[in-house]
């Protein structure tokens, strides 16, 4: 039997619920693909948000996907680079900008339906 403390806020007995700190060499700041997950699972799917987060696999599971999201992102660029080369960015720079923005456009499409969506 688990034995829970309380503590009175107002009228309210609360329960003592404290989550583990990670070490801080394991602490890395969530970028665009971990927040962006972080909110799907907490409007779309509460109640794996909520059971991820008190069971503390919630931050490890988004930086999971933040890290698997760059090195797709990475991956898919080269890939879609070779495949569907940019202009000289020496001659014409916004071209080269213009062409870089659409095929990240486009690996996101897929990032985002494979791993922040799902």
């Amino acid at each position: 039997m688990i034995n829970i403390t309380y503590s009175r806020h107002g009228d309210y007995l609360l329960p003592d619920i404290v989550l583990s700190e990670p070490p801080q060499e394991e602490v890395e700041p969530l970028t665009k693909y971990g927040l962006l997950r972080r909110s799907y699972l907490k409007k779309h799917k509460p109640v794996i948000y909520n059971s991820m987060l008190l069971s503390e696999r919630l931050y490890p599971h988004l930086r999971e996907i933040q890290k698997e999201a760059n090195v797709q992102l990475e991956r898919m660029m080269n890939l879609y680079c070779t495949y569907d080369p940019p202009p000289c960015k020496a001659t014409d720079n916004l071209a080269w900008a213009a062409h870089m923005e659409a095929l990240k456009h486009s690996v996101e499409e897929i990032i985002f339906a494979e791993l922040i969506y799902s």
